[in-house]
């Protein structure tokens, strides 16, 4: 029994084939997880599943319907979670909860939603005040409140850390029956042994459709044989690192938190922060959403000004003397912050000039940029255009344009494929060794790996600092994600 039977259906945006003649079908009463790159497919597939997109070729049948002919008959049985979904911001979570029952013409019975997302202490909290993760989850429930036949998630863990993913998951185990059907659509390839079914998509086709066990036993296993079927990983030599010149800087501390407070009222995001970072060294900042690392991150670069306490960038305090500070500092944000409006090649002239790189420097920087990062091909596409993705490439390209001696990279590899995310770390270790040094942010904990020390963040405190290898020792762990929980965990029931 299917809920979906596709067969070689194509999808084509002018010359750009984005479903390539695909043949799929999606168990009744199972969770398949959808997995693959930003621009890989997932998206438009989801949209032409459910009527949204209407097909060029082949057939497809969704619970019975057909998507394009009987779209109003479809709507009325499933819930469709997309990757932005409409949260009304300035509406609390009970408000938002009673808005979305009111519109699927629902009862407005919300305790048991509220008691297993753990969202019933914050039900008067505004949507736009919650965490990642908790934006997430109260998304959820509003898909939900009609108890769908056919539960459509696009990519719900995005940005979310280890614990919240695992939440996530937990909550839609717990709140489906066994009737219903989910399409869980991700880019993290450690979530596939979650799934009855895992299906990982490529350039608009099917790679592997099976059982996630069938394909590795474990995670780590999972995602090199997901590369050797896209065609293999080969590790050379970074040429961001090869032509980059940091500056000879005479400092054994490149970055220092001194005492770093941030209050709201009486509430503090950051609390009494301290570390030291040595030149050369990649530095992680781990921590669930919320937990204060953005935060931390505005603060240390002068985005945000610190309620006590300060920075020093190379030597130079951020609060005293905050453009020499900014000037040997690289900062690439969590969500994309670049201008929409402007290209690709124009975005990367802007931020060159504004880091004083010269004429004649800007336009031989910006050829070695865009041929490193493959942007030849989309050098004149407006940035808003990209996906998700490239938009991540071209964030560490202005980040990095002026080669300054100090990188921040909040989420680096949010979206992007697993081979671009090993070329990113490729980059990002071969800087380190030329003396740059890096605090990085991630919520993919295999690259926490990569890491010299890592301070995990939790209530805006540092709650355990040293190397990966002594975080999973003084939590009896394997994996950093199973440290990363231990000690999050512990740390809670230390304040209980």
């Amino acid at each position: 029994m299917y809920t979906v039977e596709i067969k070689n259906l194509i999808k084509k945006f002018g010359t750009v084939t984005a479903i390539n003649n695909l043949s799929l079908n999606i168990e009744s009463g199972k969770i398949t997880g959808l997995i693959g790159a930003d621009g890989a497919g997932k998206t438009t597939l989801i949209r032409l599943i459910i009527g949204l997109l209407p097909k060029d070729s082949g057939s497809m049948c969704t619970l019975g319907l057909n998507p394009d002919t009987q779209k109003n008959e479809l709507n009325a049985k499933i819930g469709y979670m997309p990757q932005k979904f409409g949260l009304y911001e300035d509406l609390t979570v009970i408000e938002n909860l009673r808005l979305y029952a009111d519109l699927k013409n629902v009862p407005q019975e919300f305790d048991k939603l509220l008691e297993i997302t753990s969202l019933a202490p914050f039900k008067e909290r505004l949507a736009g005040a919650l965490s990642g993760g908790m934006k997430q989850k109260l998304g959820l429930c509003c898909t939900l409140l009609d108890s769908p036949e056919f539960l459509i998630l696009d990519e719900p863990s995005v940005g979310v850390d280890p614990i919240s993913r695992h939440d996530l998951m937990q909550m839609v185990k717990n709140l489906i029956t066994g009737k219903t059907t989910v399409l869980w659509s991700t880019a993290y390839l450690d979530e596939a042994h979650s799934f009855d079914t895992t299906v990982v998509m490529d350039k608009g086709k099917i790679i592997y459709e099976g059982k996630p066990h069938d394909l590795a036993p474990d995670s780590a296993e999972f995602e090199n044989k997901v590369i050797d079927l896209m065609g293999g990983y080969k590790k050379e030599e970074s040429m961001i690192a090869k032509n980059y010149t940091p500056g000879n800087f005479d400092i054994e501390y490149a970055v220092e938190a001194c005492s770093l407070e941030k209050k709201y009222g009486s509430f503090y995001a950051v609390k009494n922060n301290s570390f030291k970072i040595k030149k050369g060294e990649i530095f992680g900042l781990l921590g669930p959403n919320g937990a204060g690392k953005s935060t931390s991150f505005k603060m240390m670069c002068g985005l945000a000004r610190p309620t006590s306490g300060t920075a020093k960038i190379m030597g130079t305090d951020i609060t005293k003397n905050p453009e020499k500070a900014r000037s040997n500092l690289g900062y690439m944000a969590q969500k994309f912050s670049l201008y929409g409006n402007l290209t690709v090649r124009q975005n990367l002239e802007f931020f060159a000039s504004v880091y004083g790189i010269g004429l004649f420097d800007r336009k031989k920087r910006m050829e070695e940029i865009i041929d490193v990062f493959n942007f030849k091909d989309i050098q004149n596409q407006k940035s808003e255009e990209l996906p998700l993705g490239f938009k991540q490439r071209l964030s560490m390209a202005c980040a990095l344009i002026h080669n300054p001696p100090v990188l921040f990279l909040d989420e680096p590899t949010s979206g992007v494929d697993v081979i671009v995310r090993r070329d990113f770390w490729n980059h990002i270790t071969s800087l380190a060794k030329k003396g740059v040094t890096i605090l990085v942010t991630t919520h993919f904990m295999d690259e926490a790996e990569y890491c010299d020390r890592i301070s995990l963040f939790y209530h805006g405190e540092t709650i355990a600092l040293g190397t990966p290898f002594e975080l999973k020792k003084n939590a009896g762990a394997k994996t950093m994600e199973e440290a990363f929980v231990t000690l999050i965990k512990e740390s809670e029931n230390e304040k209980q």
